[in-house]
């Protein structure tokens, strides 16, 4: 559903450091949510990103989804409780790092040169148009945009997306099998911790490791008296929750890839410790030659991105930024059976990404 450069701007979020800070200032346009340099955001571009996903996910999780309760980074000063909040705070917040990063990375597009073909900016005025049209009356009173609006949201995610493949198209590393290579291995794993009501890890106590220690023994014993390894995987004995896996190095715990990456065609570990408690694996594949190649693909695509995350890094730390904070804490909807867009992404992703193929459809395609 996410178009393609919201994927850039996901791994922006993860793989940079350096992200834009919006600090609080005044002397605002109206309905001006932040200012980063000389480039605003609306209210109405928040309220298209807010509506759009949110009916989107209430579609695939209900919409008591939003309030549930997750932890926030830090803890409460005055214990070590994580602060909570929302979903839906925590997706809003999710929102307006996505858009400030497409600003940014307009600015830096603007400041390399980067424009975009009349055959491009066609396309994303019928995709703009197709949008307005598809709202009803409640939904346009909502979201407030025009046409003009949604081609100019449009044009900046394109923008956004020539500029990643301006800068990375040209790097292509030769990655050798062996670097690449992806093993398949059969897991079974005795864990030594368990989760907190907030999804943390707590580890067990040393009588409790000790315990699953012994378990681990149990299971390596049954393996010697003849247990077919698959049946023990399947059993109660596993506490994975996979029982196979296919992976590169440096995805597993190091002591995990060690012995994977080690083992010969049907061979089984020795017990193996990681902070996810005892391991015992059994290789499947020394070489697997499909998943090899897709992890080439996923190394090739990281190089892509590092030296994308690189530039912007370094960009980034040069803009003076501006938050609205009275507005942007004022800005939510309340949800209608009248307000059901979810197309906004898919439309853009139906008309922009198909410009460079012939024979193009004129309207989105479902």
């Amino acid at each position: 559903m996410l178009l393609s450069v919201m994927a850039v701007c996901c791994l922006l979020l993860l793989g940079c450091d350096k992200k834009t800070e919006l600090v609080l200032t005044t002397d605002f346009k109206e309905n001006e949510v932040f200012r980063i340099e000389d480039v605003s955001c609306m209210a109405n571009e928040v309220m298209v990103y807010l509506v759009n996903s949110e009916n989107s996910y209430d579609k695939l999780f209900g919409p008591e989804i939003w309030k549930a309760m997750v932890a926030t980074e830090g803890v409460d000063e005055n214990s070590i409780t994580p602060i909570t909040t929302t979903v839906e705070a925590r997706y809003k917040e999710t929102i307006l790092a996505r858009l400030a990063q497409i600003k940014v990375l307009n600015l830096l597009a603007k400041s390399r040169g980067i424009t975009l073909e009349e055959e491009d900016e066609q396309k994303i005025r019928a995709a703009a148009r197709f949008y307005v049209n598809s709202l009803n009356e409640a939904e346009q009173e909502l979201l407030a945009v025009t046409e003009d609006d949604i081609f100019n949201m449009y044009r900046e995610y394109a923008i956004a997306d020539k500029l990643y493949h301006t800068v990375t198209d040209d790097i292509n590393p030769e990655i050798s099998d062996d670097a690449a290579r992806t093993v398949t291995i059969g897991s079974i794993l005795v864990k030594t911790y368990r989760l907190d009501a907030f999804g943390e890890r707590i580890s067990y106590s040393a009588e409790e490791k000790e315990l699953a220690y012994e378990r681990a023994l149990e299971i390596k014993q049954k393996l010697a008296e003849g247990t077919e390894f698959d049946v023990l995987a399947d059993s109660y004995y596993n506490e994975d929750s996979e029982t196979e896996y296919s992976f590169g190095r440096g995805v597993m715990p190091y002591p995990l890839e060690e012995a994977a990456f080690s083992l010969s065609n049907g061979e089984i570990s020795d017990i193996i410790e990681t902070e996810y408690g005892y391991h015992i694996i059994k290789c499947r594949s020394t070489f697997n030659k499909d998943e090899t190649e897709k992890n080439r693909q996923v190394m090739i695509n990281k190089s892509k991105q590092d030296a994308f995350n690189s530039l912007y890094g370094e960009y980034v730390t040069t803009l003076k930024s501006n938050l609205n904070d009275p507005l942007w804490q004022s800005i939510s909807y309340e949800k209608t059976d009248a307000i059901q867009t979810t197309d906004f992404f898919d439309i853009y992703d139906s008309y922009f990404t198909v410009v460079h193929h012939e024979n193009a459809p004129d309207k989105p395609q479902n």
